[in-house]
């Protein structure tokens, strides 16, 4: 319960977290300006999971579980789907390097980024890294990869 009241306090009125959210020791919050994050119910944070809005919105679907040391990162909007699973040491994020110019090296590139949906009963397997929608129901293979064709 302490866990829940020190995430809503920093957040600055930013997360809604519904009661029945059980958040395990280390798990972070981080929310930028104009972002949001919304746990329905049953949502479990995995130990030091993280959770960074740094644009947009996270919402985590009813039942939906992160492991431990799981990430999700946002920039335009990630919806995790109800009883979705985000494996542990997992890395779910809606932004991709760019590759437009070719001439310049990618860490002075934009960062593409779109709206990202991981569907219902998804699951994404330990330390798999994910930047591309993912289909309700389906299983990501532990250590795949998923990329967005831009």
């Amino acid at each position: 319960m302490l866990r829940l009241l020190r995430i809503r306090l920093g957040s600055l009125g930013r997360v809604r977290v519904s009661r029945s959210v059980r958040v395990a020791r280390g798990a972070r919050v981080e929310v930028a300006r104009g972002a949001r994050v919304v746990l329905f119910p049953g949502v479990q944070l995995g130990p030091d999971s993280r959770i960074s809005a740094l644009g947009g919105s996270v919402e985590i679907g009813p039942g939906a579980r992160l492991g431990e040391r799981a990430i999700v990162v946002s920039h335009a909007g990630v919806t995790i789907g109800a009883r979705a699973v985000v494996g542990d040491w997992a890395a779910v994020s809606d932004a991709a390097p760019g590759f437009t110019d070719a001439e310049r090296p990618i860490r002075v590139q934009p960062v593409a980024a779109m709206p990202l949906v991981v569907g219902d009963d998804a699951v994404i397997g330990l330390h798999a890294a994910v930047d591309a929608p993912v289909a309700p129901g389906a299983v990501v293979a532990p250590y795949a990869a998923s990329a967005r064709h831009t």
